[in-house]
């Protein structure tokens, strides 16, 4: 999976915390693994289910420059499967099961939101800190194509050598946060064209 960055002053430890707070109830545990700028969130149905079937799903969360890339696994759709399957002969067997199996019902389509589920989680955690894909204040720098110097953005002319900065404007994808060179009309990270 193509993974986003997120530019703020967090720690994937915060996120991580988020994470667990939200998915450590009902049928699903979280864990959490490695260190403080390196870890893996994973998040599973419990193992004695008593509705739906078996998924898991791991969130990587690794501290970048001022941000955090994060990075979601395929989901375990195994188990998901089998319970979907079940429910499908069992109706056509006697239509009527149906009502017997609306909690596996429920719970296989709660797991097949997980992914999006999570991002939810994560944008709000963003958006709660006022934060996003946005380039953080000291990434957003305009660097002299002539004398390599670090100018604010806007910057029309070169602070030491005077020359136009115009079209060396920083910018991230609006998709993942991936930082863009000047001359990228993709973004090389998620392939979303450039806005």
């Amino acid at each position: 999976m193509t993974p986003r960055i997120y530019h703020g002053s967090f720690s994937p430890e915060d996120i991580a915390r988020d994470l667990i707070s939200y998915f450590h109830r009902g049928n699903y545990q979280v864990q959490r693994i490695g260190s403080v700028d390196n870890m893996a969130v994973q998040i599973a149905t419990r193992r004695n289910l008593t509705s739906g079937g078996a998924t898991a799903l791991t969130v990587n969360l690794q501290k970048v420059a001022d941000g955090v890339s994060v990075q979601l696994s395929n989901q375990a759709w195994f188990g998901l499967a089998a319970s979907l399957g079940m429910t499908a002969l069992s109706a056509l067997r006697n239509p009527w099961t149906l009502i017997g199996r609306m909690d596996d019902i429920a719970q296989d389509v709660e797991s097949l939101q997980l992914q999006d589920n999570v991002w939810q989680v994560i944008d709000a955690f963003a958006r709660q800190h006022g934060t996003g894909h946005e380039l953080s204040k000291r990434l957003a720098r305009t660097v002299c194509p002539y004398c390599l110097t670090a100018n604010p953005v806007a910057s029309a002319r070169c602070l030491a050598c005077g020359a136009p900065l115009g079209e060396n404007q920083p910018s991230t994808c609006a998709k993942c946060g991936f930082i863009l060179e000047n001359n990228e009309n993709t973004c090389p990270n998620c392939g979303q064209p450039r806005t």
